[in-house]
């Protein structure tokens, strides 16, 4: 398989991409979801108080390498994971997608996620991502994902048992 730099890529094939890669996760469609990560991605929620750190020495709420993730998923899918069985509802509105560096390609986008479970109220999930995205076979995959909260306490949005 081929890996590029992804100094080429547009805005908007940015754009399309993470709007795919919502509609995944919106569907729960996560075998398909993992299929757009490279075999070294990561998955990181940081604590909200200090988002800019690294996992080997701040706490953070999320901090999966890709195995983990793989795990995450496979736990995700099975009947007997109740705290997401049956599946939450969720809807997500990414905006403001900028590119801020492309060698190696970074990107940021603002978002909101709904999250409706059973008869609870709904829950909104607001921040923005950080994505390392690579060209591999000359599709944009997702090498790094995080998600960083704007909420200022975690324990009203409940526990972020779906991938945010």
């Amino acid at each position: 398989m081929t890996v590029t730099i992804c100094s080429d890529a547009t805005r908007a094939e940015v754009e399309d991409f993470l709007y795919e890669e919502a509609a995944l996760l919106d569907a729960w469609k996560l075998d398909e979801w993992l299929a757009l990560l490279t075999d070294d991605a990561y998955y990181r929620v940081p604590s909200n108080d200090r988002p800019d750190s690294e996992p080997s020495g701040t706490l953070f709420t999320i901090a999966d390498d890709i195995a983990r993730i793989r795990s995450r998923v496979a736990r995700l899918k099975d009947r007997n994971a109740h705290a997401e069985f049956p599946p939450s509802r969720t809807r997500r509105l990414i905006t403001n997608v900028r590119i801020v560096e492309s060698q190696p390609l970074r990107v940021e986008a603002n978002f909101v996620v709904y999250r409706y479970r059973s008869n609870e109220d709904a829950r909104q999930y607001v921040g923005r991502y950080r994505y390392v995205l690579r060209k591999e076979g000359g599709r944009l995959r997702i090498a790094g994902r995080e998600a960083i909260l704007d909420a200022m306490e975690l324990a009203s949005l409940g526990a972020v048992s779906f991938i945010l």
